[in-house]
Protein backbone atom coordinates (compact mmCIF):
# COMPACT_ATOMS: atom_id res chain seq x y z
CA UNK A 1 0.00 0.00 0.00
CA UNK A 2 2.89 2.33 0.78
CA UNK A 3 4.27 1.71 -2.70
CA UNK A 4 0.99 2.68 -4.35
CA UNK A 5 0.78 5.90 -2.34
CA UNK A 6 4.42 6.72 -3.06
CA UNK A 7 4.01 6.09 -6.79
CA UNK A 8 0.81 8.17 -6.80
CA UNK A 9 2.53 11.07 -5.07
CA UNK A 10 5.49 10.90 -7.46
CA UNK A 11 3.13 10.87 -10.46
CA UNK A 12 1.10 13.80 -9.16
CA UNK A 13 4.26 15.82 -8.48
CA UNK A 14 5.69 14.83 -11.85
CA UNK A 15 2.57 15.86 -13.74
CA UNK A 16 2.26 19.08 -11.79
CA UNK A 17 5.90 19.97 -12.55
CA UNK A 18 5.36 19.49 -16.30
CA UNK A 19 2.51 21.95 -16.42
CA UNK A 20 3.52 25.21 -18.16
CA UNK A 21 1.83 28.55 -18.33
CA UNK A 22 2.43 30.78 -21.31
CA UNK A 23 3.04 34.42 -20.54
CA UNK A 24 4.08 37.27 -22.79
CA UNK A 25 7.71 38.23 -22.43
CA UNK A 26 8.13 41.25 -20.24
CA UNK A 27 10.73 43.79 -21.25
CA UNK A 28 11.24 47.38 -20.23
CA UNK A 29 11.61 48.22 -23.95
CA UNK A 30 8.32 46.81 -25.18
CA UNK A 31 4.79 47.70 -24.27
CA UNK A 32 1.48 46.01 -24.62
CA UNK A 33 0.01 47.07 -27.99
CA UNK A 34 -3.50 47.15 -26.55
CA UNK A 35 -2.56 49.92 -24.11
CA UNK A 36 -0.88 52.20 -26.65
CA UNK A 37 -2.87 55.30 -27.60
CA UNK A 38 -4.33 55.38 -31.08
CA UNK A 39 -3.13 58.22 -33.30
CA UNK A 40 -5.34 59.60 -36.03
CA UNK A 41 -4.32 62.05 -38.72
CA UNK A 42 -6.44 64.76 -40.20
CA UNK A 43 -6.72 64.67 -44.00
CA UNK A 44 -4.93 67.52 -45.75
CA UNK A 45 -6.12 69.47 -48.73
CA UNK A 46 -4.95 68.37 -52.17
CA UNK A 47 -2.81 71.51 -52.67
CA UNK A 48 -0.81 70.72 -49.55
CA UNK A 49 -0.28 67.14 -50.76
CA UNK A 50 0.96 68.30 -54.17
CA UNK A 51 3.37 70.77 -52.56
CA UNK A 52 4.78 68.07 -50.28
CA UNK A 53 5.22 65.67 -53.21
CA UNK A 54 7.06 68.32 -55.23
CA UNK A 55 9.34 69.05 -52.27
CA UNK A 56 10.08 65.35 -51.77
CA UNK A 57 10.96 64.94 -55.48
CA UNK A 58 13.47 67.77 -55.23
CA UNK A 59 15.03 66.12 -52.18
CA UNK A 60 15.09 62.66 -53.81
CA UNK A 61 17.15 63.88 -56.78
CA UNK A 62 20.37 61.95 -56.36
CA UNK A 63 23.64 62.68 -58.14
CA UNK A 64 24.52 60.98 -61.39
CA UNK A 65 27.33 58.43 -61.11
CA UNK A 66 29.99 58.68 -63.80
CA UNK A 67 32.79 56.40 -64.92
CA UNK A 68 35.47 56.66 -67.62
CA UNK A 69 36.14 53.51 -69.63
CA UNK A 70 37.31 52.40 -73.01
CA UNK A 71 34.47 50.68 -74.81
CA UNK A 72 33.85 48.92 -78.09
CA UNK A 73 30.56 48.35 -79.86
CA UNK A 74 29.19 44.83 -80.17
CA UNK A 75 27.36 45.59 -83.43
CA UNK A 76 28.66 47.50 -86.45
CA UNK A 77 25.39 49.40 -86.95
CA UNK A 78 25.62 50.79 -83.41
CA UNK A 79 29.22 51.84 -84.02
CA UNK A 80 28.33 53.86 -87.11
CA UNK A 81 25.54 55.81 -85.41
CA UNK A 82 27.16 56.34 -81.97
CA UNK A 83 30.95 56.39 -82.47
CA UNK A 84 31.21 60.19 -82.36
CA UNK A 85 29.43 60.36 -78.97
CA UNK A 86 31.35 60.41 -75.71
CA UNK A 87 28.60 60.18 -73.06
CA UNK A 88 26.59 56.97 -72.75
CA UNK A 89 23.55 56.54 -70.48
CA UNK A 90 24.03 53.07 -68.96
CA UNK A 91 21.00 51.24 -67.61
CA UNK A 92 22.48 47.77 -67.09
CA UNK A 93 25.80 45.96 -66.83
CA UNK A 94 26.39 42.23 -67.34
CA UNK A 95 29.32 39.85 -67.35
CA UNK A 96 27.68 37.61 -69.97
CA UNK A 97 26.75 38.85 -73.45
CA UNK A 98 23.67 36.62 -73.53
CA UNK A 99 22.28 38.30 -70.38
CA UNK A 100 22.89 41.74 -71.89
CA UNK A 101 21.02 40.68 -75.05
CA UNK A 102 18.06 39.42 -73.01
CA UNK A 103 17.96 42.70 -71.07
CA UNK A 104 18.12 44.60 -74.35
CA UNK A 105 14.97 42.78 -75.50
CA UNK A 106 13.21 43.75 -72.27
CA UNK A 107 14.15 47.39 -72.79
CA UNK A 108 12.96 47.32 -76.40
CA UNK A 109 9.52 46.28 -75.19
CA UNK A 110 9.51 49.30 -72.82
CA UNK A 111 10.20 51.76 -75.65
CA UNK A 112 13.97 52.23 -75.32
CA UNK A 113 16.48 51.83 -78.18
CA UNK A 114 19.33 50.13 -76.33
CA UNK A 115 22.77 49.24 -77.64
CA UNK A 116 25.36 46.98 -76.06
CA UNK A 117 28.91 48.15 -75.39
CA UNK A 118 31.84 45.96 -74.38
CA UNK A 119 33.89 47.63 -71.66
CA UNK A 120 37.61 47.33 -70.99
CA UNK A 121 36.66 45.81 -67.63
CA UNK A 122 35.03 42.87 -69.41
CA UNK A 123 31.46 43.88 -68.71
CA UNK A 124 28.75 44.35 -71.31
CA UNK A 125 27.10 47.73 -70.73
CA UNK A 126 23.54 48.24 -71.93
CA UNK A 127 23.18 51.84 -73.09
CA UNK A 128 19.85 53.55 -73.77
CA UNK A 129 21.17 56.81 -75.26
CA UNK A 130 24.47 58.42 -76.21
CA UNK A 131 25.38 62.10 -76.49
CA UNK A 132 28.25 64.41 -77.39
CA UNK A 133 27.27 66.84 -74.64
CA UNK A 134 27.40 65.94 -70.94
CA UNK A 135 24.45 68.17 -70.01
CA UNK A 136 22.17 66.45 -72.52
CA UNK A 137 23.19 63.08 -71.09
CA UNK A 138 22.47 64.25 -67.53
CA UNK A 139 19.07 65.52 -68.64
CA UNK A 140 18.26 62.12 -70.14
CA UNK A 141 19.30 60.38 -66.91
CA UNK A 142 16.87 62.59 -64.98
CA UNK A 143 14.09 61.89 -67.47
CA UNK A 144 14.56 58.12 -67.20
CA UNK A 145 14.67 58.27 -63.40
CA UNK A 146 11.41 60.21 -63.28
CA UNK A 147 9.60 58.13 -65.90
CA UNK A 148 10.92 54.74 -64.71
CA UNK A 149 11.63 54.70 -60.94
CA UNK A 150 12.85 51.10 -61.19
CA UNK A 151 15.83 52.38 -63.20
CA UNK A 152 16.97 54.85 -60.54
CA UNK A 153 20.49 53.37 -60.59
CA UNK A 154 21.12 54.57 -64.16
CA UNK A 155 24.56 56.17 -64.68
CA UNK A 156 26.87 57.81 -67.22
CA UNK A 157 29.82 56.21 -68.96
CA UNK A 158 32.39 58.55 -70.49
CA UNK A 159 34.23 57.02 -73.44
CA UNK A 160 38.00 57.47 -73.24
Amino acid sequence: MKRIITISIVLVIGLAACKTTKQAAQSPYTTDPTTQPKVFSVPTSSTETVTKKEESKAVEEKPVSMRKEQVSFTQQADRVSNEANSFFVIIGSFSQLENAKNYRETLLSEGFTPIILHSETGYYRVCVNSYKNEQEARTRVSQVRQAFPKYSDIWLLIKE
